[in-house]
């Protein structure tokens, strides 16, 4: 039995759920950098023998640079 104030339509796919939607514009708006943001990562990510990738996800998972 549907609980109160349901209006017993069809279930929402999680995947297109409003959280979904403002997770994936956040995550794409945070590996969006300016280039000179972009180019300074680049050269300090290989000083330290990273990829960009790699050192822009420590940033991202730690917020702090290394």
């Amino acid at each position: 039995m549907p609980s109160l104030g349901h209006n017993n339509g069809p279930p929402l796919d999680p995947e297109e759920s409003w959280r979904g939607y403002v997770w994936r514009r956040k995550v794409k708006q945070a590996w969006k950098a300016p280039r000179e943001i972009a180019l300074r990562r680049l050269a300090r990510a290989e000083e330290l023998g990273m990829t960009y990738r790699e050192y822009t996800l420590e940033i991202l998972e730690r917020g702090r640079y290394l």
